[in-house]
């Protein structure tokens, strides 16, 4: 935990020294590695899967706001939707809409988590982010999170149903079955829904027990909001009908659930051995207050003791190397 700490503190004084340099360097990393996702999962347009457009899209959304990596985003996912086919690309677009203008109407605080909660399901992380959102964001964070959601399953269907939704046939048949196809598996998608459900509620309990005056709210609330999430996901796969494995679910919680406790320990730790409670009043209120101070850590500093070797006179070294007395000086003796 000291570590931990110190590694907290030390991260302050270097975001607070160098946050000119580092945020725009922390926006470029994120938004290439969002382009080049998409581009290795849909990349059905040769012009727009290559690196150098991503390397320029990530450029510019290193000095812009970092709501512009989902639009750039969703850009490119359009853009290879509609290579793949028109009936793709017109649910694509319908779909990206709607979310954005729920999104920027409710949430556009929380762009980050459109973009990361896609690349958490990529690397089967999923249930960090609602965990994590619940511990430092607020309720509305669920809006993003289940935008990003949905976007990642747009792009698995995609990815996964090539053959079906670029094949050919009759015209008629073949846009009537694509579009088919698209609004059972897109727009009907119930383990979508369950994990968009599963995810708000998780969101919404981590939130709410966290901000209670008990002792070691934010632990509780990790731990709830974790037995939560594994709950209505069990539940909601047998009342939904969906074929839910559950040793991924528990092994990706419990995993999630160490990380977040990490993420607890370095952004807010309380120390409550050293609990106060204090009463005062005003005019109109009578007020009891309970104070839990912080946990904070001394960065220890580093000094460097320079060793100054001085120069022995000329009759010192005489002296140490002859092992005689130096002789008088003759004229000194004379005068």
């Amino acid at each position: 935990m000291t570590t931990l700490l110190e590694f907290r503190e030390k991260a302050k004084i270097f975001m607070g020294k160098y946050d000119i340099y580092i945020i725009p360097l922390l926006k470029f990393s994120l938004a290439i590695i969002t382009f080049l996702a998409i581009n290795g999962n849909i990349g059905f347009m040769e012009r727009a899967k290559s690196p150098a457009i991503s390397m320029i899209l990530a450029l510019m959304c290193s000095f812009l706001p970092i709501n512009a990596i989902a639009v750039f985003g969703a850009f490119l996912i359009m853009a290879h939707a509609y290579a793949l086919s028109l009936e793709v690309f017109a649910i694509a677009f319908v779909v990206i809409i709607l979310m954005f203008l729920l999104f920027f109407r409710t949430a556009s605080q929380y762009g980050y988590i459109l973009v990361l909660t896609p690349l958490a399901f990529a690397v089967k992380m999923p249930y960090l982010v609602p965990l994590s959102m619940g511990l430092v964001g607020n309720p509305l964070a669920a809006v993003p999170v289940g935008c990003g959601t949905v976007i990642f399953y747009l792009m698995q269907y995609m990815k996964l149903n090539t053959t079906i939704l670029s094949g050919t046939g009759k015209e008629s048949e073949a846009m009537k079955q694509k579009i088919t196809y698209l609004i059972d598996n897109v727009v009907r998608n119930r383990e979508m829904l369950l994990m968009v459900i599963a995810f708000a509620v998780t969101i919404i309990v981590v939130y709410v027990i966290r901000r209670m005056s008990i002792d070691y709210a934010w632990s509780i609330a990790v731990g709830v909001g974790a037995v939560i999430n594994v709950i209505v996901l069990l539940t909601g796969s047998m009342v939904l009908n969906v074929s839910l494995k559950i040793a991924p679910v528990l092994l990706g919680t419990l995993v999630s659930m160490a990380l977040v406790m990490a993420l607890q320990i370095t952004v807010f730790t309380l120390d409550y051995s050293r609990t106060e409670y204090v009463q005062f009043e005003d005019d109109e209120y009578y007020y009891y207050v309970k104070a839990v101070p912080k946990v904070t850590i001394a960065v220890p500093e580093k000094r460097v003791k320079r060793i100054s070797s001085q120069r022995k006179p000329a009759s010192v070294r005489k002296k140490s190397s002859t092992g005689k007395k130096p002789a008088a000086n003759p004229q000194h003796k004379n005068s």
